[in-house]
């Protein structure tokens, strides 16, 4: 009598499968994860286009927070040609879906490659997609509370200086938003890049350590190409926290080799 064979830790879970899935299948199976995360977007677009005049106001905050230490400048936006509101109204929908369409969007695509992971693998997917979306989370509220009210204070500072009249439109507001908040909040998603390269044994902790100042120069430029402003004080601010996790990721990912190696041995 014999009994079935049960998979080790680093077995694929797609061996499990009786029937192997073709080519034209995965096909199959990607047009629909795709289909997934469409439809998902698509419907968090038009619920923000629904509350249009809501989620307008929200993101006018940084705005309404720096005119009020301006009393002398007129920084109401405006438009300068007839289709720039229909354009702005697109932005606000496409842009602003992402962040609540992500984590449903990670889940989809976790799905469609936990056949080919190993359980071990497999065990990493939600950690990491709760880790990514966190990290997005908390950079692009940082960006949103902090940066962007700094960047427009200098602007506002530098017109009020030379004594030039403020004619900011609406574009040039929310591409300035757009550009900033995802920009940072893609940034603060490195550390998780970092530990997962550690994990998968392609990157060492002391090669980390060995090239900190290194790494220090690099995250200044990041800065310097993230923050539209030229000036040393908002660059800083965002490198600070961008070093601080780099730090951070050394931390976890010393912990994570350390179980690697222990495991391996």
């Amino acid at each position: 009598m014999t009994y079935p064979e049960f998979p080790e830790e680093n077995e694929p879970v797609a061996q499990l499968q009786e029937k192997p899935m073709g080519f034209f299948q995965h096909l199959e199976e990607l047009r629909w994860t795709l289909i997934k995360c469409a439809v998902v977007y698509v419907i968090f677009a038009v619920l923000i286009g629904v509350f249009l005049k809501e989620f307008n106001d929200t993101l006018l905050w940084p705005l309404n927070q720096v005119k009020a230490s301006f009393p002398k400048l007129t920084l109401d936006l405006g438009t300068n040609s007839i289709m720039e509101a229909f354009s702005v109204m697109i932005q606000l929908c496409c842009l602003g879906a992402l962040l609540p369409a992500s984590p449903f969007v990670f889940f989809f695509v976790g799905q469609f490659v936990a056949p080919a992971l190993t359980r071990k693998e497999k065990r990493l997917i939600v950690p990491a997609c709760l880790v990514a979306l966190m990290l997005f989370s908390i950079g692009s509220a940082f960006s949103f509370g902090f940066l962007v009210p700094s960047t427009i204070r200098v602007s506002a500072e530098l017109n009020e200086m030379f004594g030039f009249a403020a004619r900011w439109t609406a574009g040039s507001y929310y591409s300035l938003l757009g550009w900033l908040v995802i920009g940072v909040g893609l940034s603060f998603e490195f550390p998780l890049v970092i530990v997962l390269l550690i994990h998968l044994g392609v990157m060492k902790v002391e090669t980390l350590r060995k090239y900190r100042k290194h790494a220090i120069v690099v995250i200044f430029i990041i800065a310097a190409v993230v923050t539209p402003t030229p000036d040393p004080f908002t660059q800083t601010m965002f490198a600070i926290p961008l070093y601080v996790l780099f730090e951070l990721a050394i931390v976890v990912g010393a912990r994570v080799q350390k179980r690697r190696e222990a495991a391996a041995v």
